[in-house]
C-alpha cells in the first residue's frame, strides 16, 4: 500500500533531502518547482550531458573549441533545465492517476493536490516557450531538429502501459540532444551522431533499469510495465550488455568524427573518455542490488559522475 504523501510541508518523498527548493525557494513557487524536478537535479544532468558530448565531439572535428559552440553548450544547459521541467510536468499530468498508488510518487504536486492540472498545463507552456526562445538562436537545422524531439517527449508517458521497453523511448527522447547540439555546432549532419546517440539511448537502458527497480512491486500491483520488471534476477546480465554497448557506440562516435584528421594524442584522450565512463558503470553494477530501493536510487543518482566523465575527457582532448 502506498504511503500517504507529505500534505504539510509538500516536499517529495524522493527528493533530495535538504534541497534548495524546500529551504530557500518562495513558498508558492516550490509546487511548480517540484513539478519540473528542481528538487532533484540528477535528470536535468541526464538530459544535458549528451547535448554536451555531442558539442564537444563537434568542437574536436572542427578543430577547435568556438564562442559559438560555448553559447550551444550555454543554451543546452538552460534548456535541459526548461524541457526536463516542461516534460516532467507533462509526465505527471498524464500519470496523475497512477501516482498516487505508488508510494514514492503519491507526495508529488498532483496527486498531492498542491497544483491543479490546469495550473500544471499553464506552467508546462510557460518553461516550453521560454525553451523555444533559446532553440530559435541555433542553426535552422537544429531548430527543425529540436521541434521534432517534442514528438518523442509526448510519447514516452504512455510508454510503460504499451510495452516493457518504455526506457527505450525515454532513450530516445532524452538523447536526442546528441544529434541536436551537434547539429547546432556545426550547422551540418555527420555520421557520428548516430552512434552517440545511440550510445545515449544504451546508458538510459542502464540507469533507468536501476531506477525502475525501486518501482517494481507498486507498478506490478497497477500494471504499469519496465525493463526492470522484465529482466528481474536476469538484470545485471542485461545491464553488463548495456554497458558494454554504451562503450563501444561511444567510442565508435570518436573514431568517425576524429580519424583520420586529428592528432593522435587527441584521438587517444577522447577515447578515454567512454573507456573510464564504463569504468564507473561497472562499479554501479558491483554495487547494486535490485531489491534494496536506496542502492538502487543511489546509483541512478550516480550516473551525473558517469557522464560527466566522457565530457571531461572530451575537454581535454580539445587542449591536445
Amino acid at each position: 500500500m502506498s504511503e500517504a504523501p507529505d500534505t504539510t510541508t509538500g516536499t517529495v518523498a524522493d527528493a533530495v533531502k535538504g534541497n534548495w527548493v524546500d529551504r530557500h525557494a518562495p513558498a508558492w513557487t516550490r509546487p511548480y518547482l517540484r513539478l519540473s524536478r528542481a528538487d532533484r537535479p540528477i535528470g536535468t544532468w541526464l538530459l544535458l550531458l549528451p547535448c554536451w558530448w555531442s558539442a564537444l565531439l563537434a568542437s574536436l572535428w572542427q578543430g577547435g573549441f568556438s564562442w559559438h559552440a560555448a553559447w550551444v553548450m550555454a543554451g543546452c544547459g538552460v534548456g535541459a533545465v526548461l524541457m526536463r521541467g516542461a516534460g516532467c510536468t507533462w509526465n505527471d499530468i498524464t500519470d496523475r492517476n497512477f501516482d498516487g498508488k505508488v508510494a514514492r510518487t503519491a507526495s508529488r504536486p498532483i496527486p498531492s493536490g498542491q497544483v491543479s492540472v490546469k495550473q500544471a498545463v499553464a506552467w508546462m507552456a510557460i518553461q516550453s516557450l521560454i525553451a523555444f526562445a533559446i532553440l530559435l538562436t541555433f542553426p535552422v537545422e537544429a531548430i527543425a531538429l529540436g521541434i521534432a524531439s517534442l514528438a518523442l517527449v509526448c510519447i514516452y508517458p504512455f510508454a510503460k502501459r504499451f510495452t516493457w521497453w518504455p526506457q527505450i523511448f525515454l532513450g530516445l527522447a532524452f538523447n536526442w540532444g546528441a544529434v541536436l547540439a551537434w547539429t547546432a555546432v556545426t550547422g551540418g549532419f555527420h555520421w557520428a551522431q548516430l552512434p552517440l546517440y545511440l550510445c545515449g539511448i544504451a546508458w538510459t537502458l542502464f540507469y533507468d533499469t536501476i531506477y525502475a527497480h525501486q518501482d517494481k512491486e507498486d507498478d506490478a500491483l497497477i500494471g504499469v510495465k519496465s525493463t526492470a520488471r522484465l529482466f528481474g534476477e536476469r538484470t545485471a546480465t542485461y545491464l553488463q550488455a548495456f554497458l558494454a554497448l554504451t562503450v563501444t557506440l561511444f567510442a565508435f562516435a570518436v573514431i568517425l568524427a576524429l580519424v583520420p584528421d586529428a592528432n593522435l594524442l587527441a584521438l587517444v584522450i577522447a577515447l578515454g573518455g567512454p573507456w573510464a565512463m564504463g569504468w564507473h558503470m561497472a562499479w554501479q553494477l558491483r554495487k547494486l542490488d535490485i531489491d534494496d530501493g536506496d542502492i538502487c536510487l543511489t546509483l541512478f543518482r550516480s550516473n551525473r559522475d558517469a557522464g560527466l566523465i566522457p565530457a571531461l575527457f572530451l575537454a581535454a582532448a580539445l587542449l591536445a
